[in-house]
């Protein structure tokens, strides 16, 4: 049993979730580094940040994520905080787009909610006390041509956000989404110059945002913002104003 407080982070081998992990880690939490594939990053996460343990699993996976959730019991013996970062983007027209990227896109859906789910009953309930931070995107409310099932996930996200926070009321489980925008990611840096250059046309700060600058926010929500539940926070330089 961990005597620190424990959080959770999910694809947090790199990019936005990678800077969740050091963020929280330099609030005082032991952090469980979730990652699918990224296992030399989340290494290097582990490395970085000293007090952590990893978690692999494919969160399309049920009886994986039930395999992560044991590990956390395990490990730690309780969870304080769930941040909900692993995405996936498989982009196409919806004319071309075949059904079975429809069908993985969605699939980890299902898996962030199962794995919140069994959080919420091991954990959280019994401690009467919790941080649910779901990432989702600007997309999911402006919408992207060549992302909808990407785009649906994240709108999906944030009414899951939303409506969770109800079911949870009077239980002292804080529930909020972060919306993040244009930010420097494995993802952003592959688009073309001149899709770059039409972004940052649209942003008031004129640049590209910083992992970094999403995880303070998540950091915010994890330790403070102790009336803030049920809200979508936009972290995007003004692209969008919600």
């Amino acid at each position: 049993m961990s005597e620190k407080p424990v959080a959770i982070v999910t694809g947090g081998g790199r990019g936005i979730g990678a800077a969740c992990c050091r963020a929280l880690s330099g609030e005082g939490f032991l952090v469980g580094i979730h990652y699918r594939s990224s296992e030399e990053q989340a290494k290097a996460v582990l490395s970085e940040i000293g007090d952590g343990f990893l978690l692999q699993a494919d969160l399309t996976d049920i009886d994986q994520v039930e395999v992560l959730v044991n590990k956390v019991k395990e490990k730690a013996g309780h969870v304080d905080v769930l941040v909900n970062n692993a995405g996936l983007s498989l982009n196409a027209d919806i004319v071309s787009m075949k059904i079975e990227q429809f069908d993985a896109q969605r699939a980890l859906l299902r898996g962030i909610w199962y794995l919140t789910k069994r959080i919420i009953r091991l954990f959280m309930l019994r401690q009467r006390a919790g941080r649910i931070i779901n990432i989702s995107s600007v997309v999911g409310h402006t919408g992207n041509a060549g992302q909808i099932p990407y785009t649906m996930e994240k709108a999906a996200l944030d009414a899951f956000t939303k409506s969770l926070s109800k079911e949870l009321a009077g239980r002292n489980i804080l529930v909020n989404s972060v919306a993040p925008g244009f930010i420097e990611t494995e993802m952003t840096q592959n688009l073309p110059e001149e899709v770059q250059k039409r972004i940052l046309d649209n942003i008031t700060l004129g640049r590209i945002g910083r992992p970094e600058e999403v995880a303070e926010v998540v950091a915010f929500l994890a330790t403070r913002g102790s009336y803030i539940s049920g809200s979508v926070i936009h972290v995007n330089g003004g692209l969008y104003g919600g």
